[in-house]
């Protein structure tokens, strides 16, 4: 696959929707919108070339003109600005005067957010048309506009190069479902040790927030007894492979790559990638029927001659002639028809089932959910190493400490590069009389290089090194109060401030006094900020006495934290999840039981 697409090495997000200044009235024949100047003055402040004025030399028009604004989807663009031409060629009339289209490729969650009043836009179009009403679902209540009619469709498909295709289909049949089982973090070695899936931001486009929503809601409705920990596994994952455009879509599928490469965006990008690349791509329909993309007519303008205007343009939007021109170009009616839409351009001519668009508060919660799983995460481990951690953690044998150091190994997996992670170890007096804790991996990113080797290599090595000290005591106080002021002083605003603390549960064990078990909650509950929360998430192998996980639990709870009892290894990968799935609530999470 080739073409003239970016890659997407550079991440980043949208700039802030613009409007021009709004003009209700134009001058008269053979005259543009806006004088020459003008425009091009608009042209550079907008730094896009999408912007298009629609107002040709007309006969039967004179005088002033009304102006009428309509911001649409980039993708959509092209056939919006052929359709307002002949619009205008028209000469529609509004009490008497003629009435001009200026036509705005614009990124949709931009106009959503100025026209929410958390954008940097103070104004609005007067008709706009995003690619998805998913937009309105996250708007207020109050400012989100009523939607006048459906111009358009396009299916959430996935994607995948032509000649991957036959590849890709001895490992997974297209559905959600396999989507879902390709892109779980947790399971690295199954599905998705053959095939990487690519997803376009959630955040910042339609096609990706519409297929998380198809993969949740066929998850939910699976009754699956973990369906939850696969979908935060699933959020965790894409938030590393997301892309930020088609385009930068297409261009990570086309690299090669040991595992098969498979994107999720919509059906026309397919088509307009193919247009240009000579059908290099094939969209793959999910089994199970998919989100369509409904590209909502919507009238923003209060002025009444603004308003008079986007009916009449809305009513072309919608004649036999405009439908023409929306099939033209890669799009379906909104009855699922498509004109150009062939085996031989890699689509399908029949349109997909099309799954209804979840209500409004699933939406926002995914959206939400979204966003603070893709946070960053700064990260303290304080592994107990004291001499019970050399019993044995289950029936299979190994030792708690060498279940720790598996695990350990396990999560790292689940971590990107640039988390910051660093370790301690704990049992007494190990870097002086009193001094119970030992540093051994500053805290950092985990790409960063320590003597030659990343973090991330030295952390691994150090687990398969560590071993319990027979001899050693349980200097679990004061070690965890020394790790929680030092992550407190350190707290960073944009990341998941967490301490991990693995242990046996078997509590504070320090002959030298220290800390008493009331006086670390007396201090932890101190010391916790809600607005700056630290949490601590206790892994606690083999603990049986009721005092012991009382003692752990109030440990976390303290912190807004949560304390996990495993009784077996295999139990630890989901437990990773589990607090992964934290930020989604935190710092108000339940304690584990």
């Amino acid at each position: 696959m080739v073409g003239r697409h970016r890659t997407d090495e550079i991440e980043g997000g949208y700039p802030a929707y613009e409007q021009p200044p709004s003009r209700r009235k134009s001058a008269g024949p053979g005259k543009v919108l806006v004088p020459l100047a003008g425009a091009v003055a608009l042209a550079v402040l907008l730094g896009v070339a999408a912007y298009v004025v629609v107002n040709k030399d007309t006969t039967g028009c004179s005088g002033e003109k009304v102006s009428l604004f309509v911001a649409v989807a980039k993708d959509i663009e092209p056939a919006v600005s052929e359709i307002a031409g002949r619009f205008v060629k028209a000469e529609k009339t509004v009490d008497g005067s003629c009435v001009d289209v200026a036509v705005k490729g614009a990124d949709s969650d931009g106009v959503a957010a100025a026209l929410a009043g958390t954008g940097g836009a103070s104004s609005a179009p007067d008709l706009w048309i995003p690619d998805s009403s998913l937009w309105l679902s996250q708007m207020p209540p109050k400012s989100a506009p009523k939607v006048t009619a459906s111009l358009a469709t396009s299916p959430i498909v996935l994607a995948a190069p032509k000649a991957a295709a036959a590849k890709l289909a001895e490992s997974l049949e297209p559905s959600w479902t396999g989507m879902m089982t390709a892109a779980n973090a947790a399971n690295p070695d199954g599905l998705a040790s053959k095939v990487r899936v690519v997803v376009l931001d959630p955040a910042k486009n339609a096609a990706g927030l519409g297929a998380l929503l198809a993969g949740a809601g066929i998850l939910r409705q699976s009754g699956d007894e973990g369906s939850e920990e696969l979908l935060v596994g699933v959020l965790r994952q894409l938030s590393e492979s997301k892309v930020t455009s088609p385009d930068n879509l297409f261009a990570t599928l086309s690299k090669a790559a040991t595992r098969v490469p498979i994107g999720v965006t919509s059906e026309q990008s397919v088509w307009a990638f193919n247009k240009e690349n000579k059908n290099a791509a094939v969209a793959l329909y999910p089994a199970e029927g998919t989100v369509n993309l409904d590209y909502p007519i919507i009238t923003t303008t209060k002025d009444p001659e603004s308003a008079q205007a986007a009916k009449l343009f809305t009513a072309e939007l919608a004649s036999a002639a405009s439908r023409k021109t929306i099939q033209g170009y890669g799009f379906r009616t909104p009855e699922g028809q498509g004109s150009v839409l062939t085996p031989e351009t890699g689509m399908r001519a029949e349109a997909p089932t099309a799954l209804p668009i979840p209500d409004a508060k699933t939406v926002v919660t995914l959206a939400q959910s979204w966003k603070r799983v893709g946070l960053g995460t700064k990260l303290l481990s304080l592994l107990d190493v004291s001499g019970t951690m050399a019993l044995p953690a289950d029936s299979s044998g190994i030792t708690r400490m060498q279940a720790i150091s598996q695990v350990s190994t396990e999560g790292l997996k689940l971590f990107p590069d640039k988390t910051e992670i660093g370790t301690w170890i704990f049992s007494d007096n190990l870097n002086g009389a009193k001094v119970d804790w030992k540093e051994t991996v500053p805290v950092g990113p985990l790409a960063q290089q320590i003597d030659g080797v990343t973090r991330r290599e030295v952390i691994a090595r150090q687990m398969t090194q560590i071993k319990a000290i027979p001899t050693g005591n349980t200097g679990l106080n004061d070690s965890l109060w020394a790790a929680y002021q030092k992550m407190t002083d350190e707290y960073e605003a944009d990341k998941i401030n967490t301490i991990l603390l693995f242990t046996d549960g078997v509590g504070n064990d320090d002959p030298s006094g220290g800390i008493t078990n009331a006086g670390i909650l007396k201090r932890l509950k101190s010391k916790f900020d809600p607005a700056k929360p630290v949490s601590v998430l206790v892994i606690s192998f083999n603990t049986q006495g009721d005092e012991n996980r009382t003692q752990m639990q109030n440990i976390a709870k303290a912190t807004g934290g949560t304390a996990y009892f495993p009784e077996t290894v295999l139990e630890i990968r989901n437990i990773f999840l589990q607090g992964i799935a934290r930020r989604l609530c935190a710092p108000n999470c339940p304690s584990a039981k």
